[in-house]
């Protein structure tokens, strides 16, 4: 087992020291649960918190997006998950222990005891094998998350082995850690659809230290202290996370005691250093978001990527990061943030563009005095920069739209699933969420992904081959080099301007409760305790 540069996952040996503590405490005769609740005591009220988004998929074999993770993170169990804290390291969760055998096997025991809600019994390794093989079966649009898995084979009720066809390096860093990680009771969604499939927002059970037990859509998620859960107490009675698409509106909540904890926006961040809110800290984490300007190649007046590259080259990167992020935010080299695996240490095209180029390539495709359209999501930061990419195309003669939309619209513009909307897509001003491994980006710039993550529509044979043959290598530079020629390659599609990778205030009130976020700033509200 090997540490990697940049995090540290040092499976075996932190997860059999895990294993023994466990074994400890059962074997002084009083069940984990009771120990530690007793030790404990009887915990916090509510927590007040805000997600950027509301949530729209609490199926973890096919969820979409990071925000239905934070809850799924709390209502259900996995084998391991995020360690809290300022390092990427992981730990046991449902796990009582779990070792790599080999590069294509997996083999783990189930901590005893994990009841499912509703009368639906223990957690075993049947449910577990479920779990990860309806993923592939039903041919989710996160399938890829589990790369090249085969099965899972059941050796007793908790034990179990998790087979690949080949070697999948980044199942440690995002496949069992983050959203298809997670077990659901086979019992109970059969019941529940019949096939094993997608139950979408009813989740017919639960098995985490929370339970859904309110959700108005828009208006906030109510979590509360599962009663069967048997693992250590969680710290809050009720946890209720309120959807505020706008930083600046999730500010003045937080500012008016409405909300405990935040992410705050990189273009306050110095008006709170210097005039915090009392009873607030203040702590600030390097992000993995990647932010950047997309291009339909598919649409009409995108498909001559000379055009695209007008485009390209007209964006000067600090112009807009200075007008959404206020000088806070610093330019990005692509889609993988500095210290993972693949982070370039320059783009192809200079952060500032270059005028004359583009007017060149405008020439070049015979499209002087082109209109576009760009969808955007409906924050301040994005308007704002939208507003400027306006200005900057309009140096070289695009008369460019700007299209605001709320959330709910934005997230499936171009989902082929979600009707034609994608044919009219010209440009976006994208973000997407991140984890500690460059796989679970450029997976979803693959030619499978086009129609689903995919919108810009890109599709290439060396990417996917690239993609398809960097998750099994373990050398860390050789990986890494694939991933930067990666990048590489999405950039001469002319199709992508990256654009920066943010950063990840937030705020909180200290008299409260003390948070636990990953590296990132991300939260982990499971593990979240009351002061």
């Amino acid at each position: 087992m090997k540490s990697r540069k940049g995090y540290s996952l040092n499976r075996r040996e932190f997860l059999q020291t895990s294993a023994m503590t466990t074994a400890g405490i059962m074997a002084a005769g009083m069940p984990l649960s009771q120990a530690i609740w007793a030790a404990e005591g009887s915990g916090g009220g509510v927590l007040r918190v805000r997600s950027y988004a509301d949530i729209n998929k609490l199926d973890p074999g096919f969820y979409q997006n990071a925000y239905n993770v934070d809850v799924m993170n709390c209502i259900y169990s996995k084998l391991i998950h995020y360690k809290p804290g300022s390092e990427w390291e992981t730990e046991l969760q449902a796990a009582e222990w779990i070792e790599q055998v080999d590069p294509t096997h997996i083999r783990f025991k189930l901590r005893e005891g994990i009841m499912f809600t509703g009368g639906y019994g223990e957690m075993t390794a049947e449910d577990v094998k479920f779990s990860f093989e309806r993923v592939i079966e039903h041919n989710s649009p996160v399938k890829d998350d589990w790369g090249p898995l085969d099965h899972v084979e059941v050796e007793d009720d908790y034990t179990g082995v998790i087979v690949l066809k080949s070697p999948f390096e980044p199942l440690w860093n995002v496949t069992l850690p983050y959203g298809v990680g997670h077990i659901v009771s086979k019992k109970a969604v059969l019941e529940a659809t019949e096939d094993g499939g997608d139950f979408g927002m009813e989740p017919p059970s639960f098995s985490g230290p929370y339970v859904l037990d309110e959700w108005r859509p828009n208006q906030v998620v109510i979590l509360k202290r599962n009663p069967e859960w048997t693992g250590p107490k969680p710290g809050f009675d009720e946890i209720r996370i309120l959807p505020i698409g706008d930083p600046r509106t999730a500010e003045t909540a937080y500012r008016s005691g409405d909300l405990d904890f935040t992410h705050i926006s990189l273009s306050t961040l110095d008006e709170f250093k210097s005039d915090p809110p009392q009873d607030t800290v203040i702590e600030e984490r390097p992000s993995l978001y990647y932010v950047y300007v997309g291009m339909n190649t598919e649409n009409p007046k995108l498909q001559d990527i000379n055009v695209r590259r007008a485009v390209q080259w007209a964006i000067n990167v600090p112009q807009l990061l200075d007008v959404g992020y206020f000088g806070q935010a610093e330019v990005a080299t692509g889609m993988v943030a500095p210290g993972l695996v693949g982070h370039r240490e320059q783009a192809l095209i200079p952060p500032e563009g270059d005028l004359e180029k583009a007017r060149e390539y405008l020439r070049e495709a015979g499209a002087e005095g082109i209109s576009l359209r760009i969808d955007v999501l409906n924050e301040s930061k994005f308007t704002a920069m939208a507003e400027m990419l306006q200005a900057q195309l309009g140096q070289i003669g695009i008369t460019l739209e700007i299209d605001v939309q709320d959330p709910g619209s934005f997230w499936s513009i171009g989902m082929e699933s979600e009707g034609d909307r994608w044919q009219e897509m010209e440009l976006i001003l994208q973000r997407f969420s991140m984890v500690p491994d460059p796989y679970y980006a450029t997976t979803f710039f693959t030619c499978e992904q086009v129609g689903n993550w995919n919108w810009e529509r890109f599709c290439n044979e060396r990417f996917d081959e690239l993609n398809a043959e960097a998750v099994t290598v373990q050398d860390e530079e050789e990986r890494a080099e694939m991933y930067r020629e990666m990048q590489d390659l999405l950039e001469e599609s002319g199709a992508y301007r990256f654009l920066t990778h943010e950063g990840s205030p937030f705020v909180y009130r200290e008299s409260v409760m003390t948070p636990a976020t990953r590296p990132d700033g991300r939260p982990l509200f499971r593990f979240f305790d009351p002061v």
